[in-house]
Formats: C-alpha cells, structure tokens, sequence
C-alpha cells in the first residue's frame, strides 16, 4: 500500500511540476509511474510509451528506481 501511495505521491507532484517551474514535471511522473507499474498493466504499457518518448529520462528514472530499492530493502 505504501508504495502505490507513494507512486500516486510522485505523479501528483509531476502534474504540478508541469505547471511550476521549481519542480521536474516530466520526471516525477516518470518515477511515479515507474513506482506503479510494478502494480497495474496499463500502467506499465504507459510508462513503456513515455520510454520511448523519453529515452534521456528513462535511463536517470531507473537509477533512482535501484537507488530506492536498495534503500528499502526488507
């Protein structure tokens, strides 16, 4: 449950950051998405387009995605 919250956490924040130019918009929602897509298949075939879409994000995306597993590991 924390993860998908968490997931939905990162996409909020990656809507507002379209609009506000403090924060990485198309980032967060690359990590949001990337945090949800191990729980929904729509969300994975989504985050596959915006892969392709997005190549420079995707690669900084799975970096943090290994950085927080390593970080949370049970």
């Amino acid at each position: 449950m924390g993860w998908f919250i968490a997931g939905w956490l990162f996409v909020i924040l990656g809507v507002l950051g379209l609009f506000l130019p403090v924060l990485q918009g198309v980032l967060f929602i690359m990590i949001g998405l990337a945090i949800l897509s191990s729980r929904s298949e729509w969300v994975r075939r989504l985050l596959t387009y915006i892969e392709s879409r997005f190549p420079y994000l995707h690669e900084r995306v799975e970096k943090l995605k290994e950085s927080l597993k390593n970080r949370f590991k049970n």
